[in-house]
């Protein structure tokens, strides 16, 4: 987040930057900075759990600009904590924050500028399709960015105020000015018009030198260095003439004070003898932490640059706290993103931080029904040893607190080891996914690849979620599952006429499912993929669902379906797949006697009959007036399933069956009307 107040206070003095025409040359974007810009500035649903297939569109019309203007973006994420954990302070006032807004959001249906839960991994899917070069770096990523635009002298993309510090040959680039949406013409060249910043400008309108701005910022108070924190006693606001709040008044003040000194510990020591009285242990500490926050801004030589250029994943850090502690064939997956740098806060700092979704303070938290999937991870990261735990840093009520985790480490887990992780069997590694998810490989056979993962966390929900589901809300999940591109475009046209309010039991329903199919797929990240990544954006929209609940409740989804040809086949298999193991689970803690051993294909699928009564059973317990309705459908679908050999005999039949349909459109849209009753 850098200086704080510094870009409102620059943007009263436009005279320091420069429009200019940006075509033709690399740019390196501050990806975090960018995802955040692109979601909140597009006006896309915040509330409902997110709007990820427009926003996956919203990026490619974003790359599809720069490279019409024939710029080459490199995109650089953030990773994990920081080893040192200097940061944690700013951050723990930060998650309080998001407590705050996170609580307003859910009631009062305004947008408090939240990133839904799994916007950062639509965008690293979304850049990987249009195959744009994009890194993660091990933690905080300013300063590589810097480092990397230095050595290759192009302008940073960004609104982060420490990039107004770094000393950039190639200047910065503000998003809140960069017209991305308005490409200009310019002969036969295409161009995107914005405005551009350096150091050199702030220091000639300001009358500052150069080597100041970080001391300045270090005084200014940054993610590093708390001003309120310092008591920094420089009354700059006096000697001040601008206009407008204490922070805007306070930077120009500070500017002022630092025109009279020429080098940094000549005003660092200046600002100590401006704090009173201070004993010499506290001056030390002082000194220390804005020593800590000038440098900063001194720029190493780039670890990226490999990286972009040869493929060569990066080093870690040469220091103790690091050293052997995480497995050199992580380096790689890391950088790419392809695994999760949640992973390097376990290892180094055994903690885990959460974003908050949009939640009341009364619900419990979103992240603790995807705990033990967690717990799995933890288990195969620091494998055994009574004393471990991970203290997962979340919400509890108003405010954040540390809840130490003990890791799972059982069964198929015990036989792999992290430093070789990369080079375990494939069939383990699903093994250990499975059980975790408490799904049988059996059932998910019948299943689309793409569907494999979303549908075993949906089993995994729909069974561990705290209050249990309603069906009307597993219902609507699956509809988007099997229907959802279709589905989507008629949600889009109803949410132009209808702001429908979020129900925050069902947001925090479905907030719950997110956060299982997120550390679903960092734990199928881990484990080297034994199950295919879905595609987030074409998997689940959030404003999508609650409208199909919506629907449902008010007697109005056969109007919302009107004229959509849903995938009956494959929303009734799954919704069959999930009764089904559900039921399974049921029988279990409810019989008290011994079974005999069946075989595989006996314990993929009930008897119909059993099936027929356990899902009575499981609709009763869950009070659903569309009981009967709803079991006949699965057992139906069942029905389908076990008989497909011998439904393939009509194969003829099938064939003049399609031929009436085509010749008599009545005839199909009956069909299409009664396929719309059976959902």
């Amino acid at each position: 987040m850098g200086v704080q107040g510094l870009v409102t206070f620059l943007d009263t003095h436009r005279q320091i930057y420069r429009d200019v025409r940006f075509m033709k040359r690399p740019l390196v974007i501050d990806g975090n900075n960018l995802i955040h810009k692109l979601y909140f500035d597009s006006g896309l649903d915040q509330n409902h759990g997110g709007e990820y297939a427009a926003f996956e569109g919203l990026i490619e019309k974003f790359i599809a600009a720069l490279r019409a203007c024939e710029i080459a973006p490199y995109v650089v994420l953030d990773g994990g904590s920081d080893y040192t954990d200097k940061k944690f302070e700013t951050a723990m006032k930060r998650a309080e924050d998001r407590i705050r807004k996170s609580h307003h959001a859910a009631m009062s249906g305004e947008k408090e500028n939240l990133l839904p839960q799994m916007a950062l991994l639509v965008l690293r899917q979304t850049l990987f399709w249009l195959k744009v070069p994009m890194a993660r770096c091990f933690a905080e990523a300013d300063q590589e960015i810097a480092s990397l635009a230095r050595e290759w002298r192009c302008p940073v993309l960004s609104d982060d105020s420490d990039f107004y510090i770094f000393d950039l040959p190639g200047g910065l680039l503000p998003i809140s000015h960069f017209q991305w949406k308005e490409v200009k013409q310019s002969g036969s060249q295409s161009y995107i018009p914005c405005k551009s910043y350096n150091i050199s400008s702030f220091c000639v309108w300001f009358d500052i030198q150069r080597q100041l701005l970080p001391t300045f910022a270090a005084l200014a108070g940054n993610d590093y260095v708390r001003r309120q924190k310092m008591d920094l006693a420089v009354n700059c606001t006096e000697s001040s003439s601008a206009a407008g709040s204490y922070t805007t008044r306070y930077l120009e003040g500070l500017i002022r004070w630092l025109r009279g000194f020429e080098q940094p510990h000549e005003a660092l020591e200046a600002a100590l003898g401006l704090m009173g009285e201070l004993s010499k242990e506290k001056k030390q500490q002082v000194l220390q932490d804005l020593e800590l926050g000038k440098d900063e801004y001194k720029l190493p030589p780039s670890i990226l640059k490999r990286f972009f250029m040869h493929g060569t994943a990066p080093p870690f850090p040469a220091v103790e706290e690091v050293a052997g502690r995480v497995p050199d064939w992580t380096r790689l997956p890391l950088t790419q993103g392809c695994l999760t740098t949640d992973i390097l806060d376990v290892l180094l700092l055994h903690r885990m931080t959460f974003r908050l979704p949009v939640d009341p303070v009364n619900m419990p938290s979103a992240h603790l029904t995807s705990r033990p999937l967690r717990q799995v991870m933890y288990g195969l990261l620091l494998g055994r040893g009574t004393q471990l735990h991970v203290d997962e840093f979340d919400r509890d009520g108003q405010h954040m607190k540390f809840i130490p985790v003990q890791p799972t480490f059982k069964g198929v887990a015990k036989q792999l080891k992290l430093d070789s992780l990369d080079k375990a069997d494939r069939s383990q590694c699903l093994q250990v996914l499975l059980e975790a998810l408490g799904v049988n490989q059996a059932f998910l056979s019948q299943l689309p690849p793409h569907l494999h993962l979303p549908v075993a966390v949906t089993c995994y929900w729909f069974q561990k979620a705290q209050p249990t589901p309603d069906v009307g809300l597993l219902k609507a999940l699956l509809l988007g599952l099997s229907n959802g591109d279709a589905l989507r475009k008629r949600t889009a046209v109803q949410n132009q006429h209808n702001n429908l309010k979020l129900h925050v039991t069902v947001g925090h329903a479905f907030n719950q499912w997110q956060a299982c199919l997120k550390y679903s797929i960092h734990l199928n990240q881990l484990l080297g993929w034994p199950l295919p990544e879905p595609r987030l954006a074409r998997l689940y929209e959030g404003t999508l669902v609650h409208q199909l609940v919506h629907s449902m409740r008010t007697g109005k989804l056969r109007t919302f379906l009107k004229r959509e040809r849903s995938s009956v086949k494959l929303y009734q298999t799954m919704l069959s797949i999930i009764h089904q193991l559900k039921a399974q689970e049921a029988a279990k803690k409810t019989s008290q006697t011994a079974k005999k051993p069946t075989s595989p294909r006996q314990q993929q699928r009930l008897p119909l009959d059993d099936l027929t009564a356990n899902l009575q059973q499981l609709f009763i317990m869950h009070d659903d007036e569309e009981a009967l309705a709803e079991v006949s459908s699965a057992v139906k679908a069942e029905l389908e399933l076990q008989f497909d050999d011998v439904l393939s005999v009509r194969t003829r039949y099938k064939a003049k069956e399609r031929n009436n349909r085509s010749n008599i459109p009545e005839l199909a849209r009956k069909e299409e009307c009664r396929g719309c009753d059976r959902l």
